[in-house]
This record gives structure tokens, sequence and C-alpha cells, in this order.
């Protein structure tokens, strides 16, 4: 599957590369289509990684990741 696939729409963006393979993981690992696109200068470290979804799944995978945020910031406090 492509990211210019019409099916594929971005759900999240992130600064840090290892969050956003963790939710991409946690995504997968439930059964939904995620791809992560690394638009980070690869010298600089500036810019975001956008993590894509099938458009099918786009509403449970924003149901997973806000769970996912919410026992993070449990875990944090």
């Amino acid at each position: 599957m492509s990211i210019s696939n019409p099916n594929w729409v971005k759900i999240r963006t992130f600064t840090n590369a290892v969050q956003a393979e963790i939710v991409k993981q946690m995504l997968v690992e439930n059964n939904t289509p995620a791809v992560l696109m690394n638009r980070q200068d690869s010298s600089y470290l500036f810019g975001v990684i956008e993590l894509y979804v099938d458009i099918d799944h786009q509403v449970e995978a924003a149901a997973l990741i806000d769970s996912f945020d919410e026992e993070d910031q449990e875990n944090e406090n």
C-alpha cells in the first residue's frame, strides 16, 4: 500500500520517532493498518513524522490513540 493511495488518511503527527513507532505498533497489534511517513530532516531532525491509517479504520484508530494517550498520562503521574 502506498501513502498516495486515497484510502490512507493522516491521523497524527509526531516529532519523536520512538513515540511514533510505539503508537504505530499499537495500532497494528489491534488489527488497524498503519504506516509512518518520516518527513524529518535526517541531519538536524526538524520536521514531523506523519501517521497514516486506512480510512475504514480511522474512527477505531482515533479511539485507540486516545486510550493510549490516557494510559501514558496516567503513567506519568
